[in-house]
């Protein structure tokens, strides 16, 4: 019997690169699943698939660290669920392209913690992280490929 396969799982609030995920997934005739709070608009593409959970702080990170397994791929932004991910052994990448691993994913965590602890000693420092560019699509792209082939085992 054939092993199960990956299925790609997108944070799908304020995602920017749903489409060239579908494409990537589309590609390699994998299931993509966009989870969010709705307002999200499905696709007519059969492969994915839109999972709407009810609205409340967290409840798609909940969902989806809840159902990831290890044979999956989660796209997201969201550092906390990345660990959660990560510790079920599922793959992370995030809109930017970086790839989050157990080998870094401790680091990221402690400069997340101590960025909002300074930022709620000194409200000056607000300021967000550095818009979304085209190298940042391409970067997600080309690493989501390279996840998607070694899941499937098309190395």
């Amino acid at each position: 019997m054939d092993a199960p396969k990956p299925r790609l799982l997108i944070d799908a609030d304020a995602c920017p690169v749903k489409a060239e995920a579908e494409r990537v997934a589309t590609r390699f005739g994998l299931e993509m699943l966009l989870v969010s709070n709705g307002g999200v608009r499905p696709s007519p593409n059969p492969l994915v698939r839109s999972v709407y959970v009810p609205s409340g702080s967290d409840q798609a990170d909940m969902w989806i660290a809840d159902t990831c397994t290890p044979r999956d791929v989660v796209v997201t932004s969201d550092i906390p669920l990345a660990a959660k991910c990560l510790a079920k052994g599922a793959q992370v990448i995030k809109h930017n392209g970086e790839v989050l691993t157990t080998a870094n994913i401790g680091m990221i965590l402690a400069a997340r913690d101590l960025m909002a602890d300074l930022r709620a000693a000194d409200p000056f420092l607000a300021g967000g992280g550095k818009p979304f560019a085209k190298t940042d699509r391409a970067r997600f792209l080309d690493n989501l490929d390279r996840m998607l082939r070694a899941a499937s085992g098309r190395n």
